[in-house]
């Protein structure tokens, strides 16, 4: 394939969810935008996700979908298609596909881009969206880091980095907001910041609230300050069933913004394969990852403070959102989380 671009060739990012994977795309994002400084570099994202993205200098401009949950047979979702075929509308742009959907190959398609580029078929989640592509990269291992991977879908505009850059800014501002918020918990900054992110989408991804309590119960030093991080309602529940067993605070209820400064602040994020740890990994923030049934390798911490707890079984890797018997969790004890966060915090001194 011909890798030769023109001068003023525009770029369409699509990467429309989740969270935490719009944040594993920033890197390929800054490359990006290094290479080609002077092109018009877009991006489609779900609405929830454009937050993130209010966050990174240099993207041109923002596209918010509204497609998540509306089935494709619906007159609702095809209207915000519509909708969007005239906001991305440019012949002259290369679309990337980091999603790897039918439904973001079809919007590549309907950008206009005379070039449209996405991963190998046996890298797709949905291998229908090679249908919409007119390059494709070559079939790579899913086994490497999604950082990686989508750095190497940028080898098919010339670019070739391994770096992992993070264009992050969070106002000062937003950051005084979420200390005085802090304040009201009892948090004093002449603590370090402890952070338990006790919650997560899926349930197999959810650590028990008893082994959460026991940790705590290890983690209680004069020079720390622990909080307890939670999303959704379901996950307020678990936070809750863990403050009754150990009086750790609340968070209060954080915007998706202020979660950002949070972490951005603390010493240490403890954590499931959820967007709090891919946001605390993207500002170098020490962290100790829970892995159930997911692969810390491949969507886990990447520097060399990180910790991970993780055991290997015969099912390791399912990426299952219900299990019976969560046996990749309950291998997964106290004891061994708290002697890494100590490490963590330790090495972080």
């Amino acid at each position: 394939m011909n890798n030769t671009h023109r001068t003023m060739e525009n770029y369409l990012i699509i990467r429309l969810s989740s969270l935490g994977d719009i944040i594993h795309t920033l890197p390929a994002f800054s490359a990006l935008r290094k290479k080609f400084s002077e092109a018009k570099i877009s991006w489609v994202v779900e609405e929830k996700g454009k937050e993130i993205l209010d966050f990174v200098p240099g993207i041109d401009k923002t596209i918010a979908a509204r497609t998540q949950g509306w089935p494709v047979h619906t007159r609702k979702f095809w209207r915000e298609i519509s909708r969007l075929k005239k906001e991305m509308k440019d012949r002259n742009q290369v679309a990337l596909d980091f999603q790897g959907l039918l439904k973001s190959g079809l919007l590549g398609f309907l950008s206009g881009a005379e070039k449209r580029i996405g991963f190998h078929r046996k890298n797709l989640r949905e291998p229908q969206a090679a249908w919409f592509y007119t390059d494709k990269l070559e079939k790579i291992p899913e086994t490497i880091h999604v950082i990686d991977k989508n750095l190497k879908l940028l080898t098919m505009v010339g670019i070739r980095e391994n770096r992992y850059e993070f264009p992050l800014v969070i106002p000062e501002e937003l950051v005084r907001s979420v200390k005085e918020k802090l304040s009201r918990t009892g948090y004093s900054e002449e603590k370090k910041l402890v952070v338990y992110n006790v919650g997560a989408a899926w349930k197999t991804k959810r650590w028990f609230a008893d082994r959460w309590a026991r940790l705590i119960e290890m983690m209680k030093r004069k020079d720390l300050f622990l909080l307890l991080l939670w999303g959704s309602e379901e996950e307020r529940a678990l936070a809750e069933e863990v403050h009754k067993k150990t009086q750790t605070p609340l968070s209060p209820s954080f915007s998706l913004k202020e979660v950002m400064a949070l972490v951005n602040q603390a010493s240490l994020l403890v954590s499931g394969d959820t967007f709090a740890l891919q946001a605390a990994c993207a500002f170098s923030r020490p962290v100790v990852g829970i892995f159930g049934p997911t692969n810390p390798r491949r969507n886990g911490p990447f520097k060399a403070q990180d910790k991970v707890a993780f055991h290997e079984i015969e099912c390791s890797y399912c990426y299952r959102r219900a299990c019976r018997d969560p046996e990749c969790l309950k291998k997964i004890i106290p004891e061994e989380v708290a002697e890494l966060c100590s490490q963590a915090l330790d090495k972080n001194e």
